[in-house]
């Protein structure tokens, strides 16, 4: 089942409608719906599809030999091109008088086997196939090689790409279509504890329960997201083990660089070169509060912004011997619902900030958001650290929409309007002239009622958040 992915697809589309040559390079982390995107793209076009494997470069010539063959018809006999120069030469040839896709799918599996195939495809666009109606797709989920040997301004590659997709989760509404049958609490739920990764939810029974699923996906050896997270650490980098330490570290609650470093015993000065790493790949990610330049703030945190890699080792990591035992099922049974609504307290703020870039795109919001973000640091009122979970902001006119979210049963409504209100100008050079408060459920109809008489305020709920 195909879902979502509508932007990409307008983009490569409108590129599709030139008639000149074009290339696009699309990379992004294994699983996460290349292919996918590409076939769909493909659909009802004529597509030379051609995937490198993780084998010499003398197979994966061999392989594309009988790609070529297939795809134009060609007499079996002929025995295929001696080089990689020649097969694209031919494929220039029957370009100029056609149109197709010539897609070469896991472009680094062959480029690491043949040092100078960047090289001899950088001459072929430049010598043949710019003067063509060829359209070209390179695809990766070697994403340090896509960056670095297909994009980056050292590669033979460099300039010749026409469009660029770093292809990521899916979103919390296109989850929820893979998830069908599922309210808005439970969709929620799962896409808390499995993320946005297309192939993960594939694996995700509906039918059954979330501490099911979580048993039979996580908690089990033969679990397919068991060793899912170490699986694409020794895909990506040459020292997993190391990566693996620096995750578990943050996962742990040590989300600065001094942290980490006295945590894994990686000496300070190494790390930011790893932690960049794990940025790229969209592992973890830096947050600095609102407000602050990201180059000199000095209360940056890291931490995981992946799901299922902060799920994994938050819960699963720990048990991995009780698990190994045979013991997966009792241990999951065993996880306190108040653990799992912690820790899906905080994917809540993540889905409201998800929420409110989405509303943002679509203009929908009262002030015309450029921002969203979150602020933490001194509150100078009450002498003490203080937080906005999330914010929306216009950089231009310096107006917030400052938002609290509580995934809770219930809570003191009343103590929180008054406490975020209170933080109006909090944020130097900003006022927050809206506010919004999200819920797991609905609030009570005497806050709702006081509320609807403040038009700067409004309440949204989880439901309301995935109705829209």
């Amino acid at each position: 089942m195909f879902v979502g992915r509508k932007y990409e697809l307008s983009k490569l589309n409108a590129l599709y409608e030139k008639a000149s040559f074009q290339m696009a390079v699309v990379y992004g982390r294994r699983r996460v719906g290349k292919t996918t995107l590409i076939k769909e793209f493909c659909r009802g076009k004529r597509a030379l599809m051609f995937t490198a494997l993780e084998q010499s470069d003398s197979d994966n010539l061999s392989d594309f030999n009988r790609a070529l063959i297939g795809f134009f018809d060609l007499p079996a006999a002929m025995g295929g091109f001696p080089s990689w120069s020649d097969a694209f030469a031919f494929i220039a040839e029957k370009a100029r008088d056609e149109r197709f896709i010539f897609v070469f799918d896991e472009f680094p599996y062959a480029a690491l086997r043949n040092e100078a195939l960047p090289s001899t495809l950088q001459i072929a666009i430049d010598h043949q196939f710019k003067d063509t109606g060829l359209f070209l797709i390179l695809c990766g989920s070697n994403q340090g090689f896509m960056e670095s040997q297909v994009l980056g301004h050292k590669s033979p590659l460099f300039g010749r790409r026409t469009i660029q997709i770093k292809l990521g989760p899916l979103g919390y509404r296109d989850a929820a279509k893979m998830l069908a049958g599922l309210d808005a609490q439970e969709a929620f739920r799962f896409y808390g504890c499995f993320g946005g990764v297309p192939y993960y939810l594939q694996q995700v029974d509906p039918g059954l329960s979330l501490r099911d699923n979580l048993a039979g996906l996580y908690f089990d050896q033969m679990g397919f997201l068991y060793e899912e997270p170490y699986g694409l650490l020794r895909q990506e980098f040459q020292e997993p083990a190391l990566y693996n330490s620096i995750l578990r570290a943050i996962a742990a609650g040590a989300n600065r660089t001094k942290q980490v470093a006295d945590r894994t015993g990686i000496a300070q000065t190494s790390l930011p070169r790893y932690l960049k790493s794990l940025e790229t790949i969209g592992i973890i990610e830096k947050a600095i509060p609102f407000g602050e330049n990201p180059e000199t703030s000095k209360h940056g945190i890291y931490r995981l912004a992946e799901p299922c890699y902060l799920f994994w080792f938050r819960f699963v990591m720990p048990y991995t011997s009780d698990i190994e035992a045979g013991l997966g099922e009792a241990v999951v049974n065993a996880l306190p619902n108040e653990q799992i609504d912690e820790y899906l307290g905080h994917r809540f703020e993540a889905l409201c900030a998800e929420w409110l870039s989405e509303q943002a795109r679509q203009g929908t919001l009262p002030i015309p958001a450029t921002s969203v973000g979150s602020w933490w640091g001194a509150n100078p009122a009450k002498r003490e650290q203080d937080d906005i979970d999330v914010l929306a902001a216009d950089r231009v006119t310096k107006q917030l929409i400052a938002c609290e979210c509580k995934y809770r049963k219930s809570f003191d409504e009343t103590a929180e309007i008054e406490d975020l209100e209170s933080k109006r100008n909090l944020i130097r050079g900003y006022t927050a002239s809206h506010f919004m408060l999200f819920s797991k459920n609905k609030t009570s109809k005497a806050t709702q009622a006081k509320l609807a008489e403040h038009p700067e305020w409004r309440l949204m709920t989880l439901d309301e958040m995935y109705a829209e």
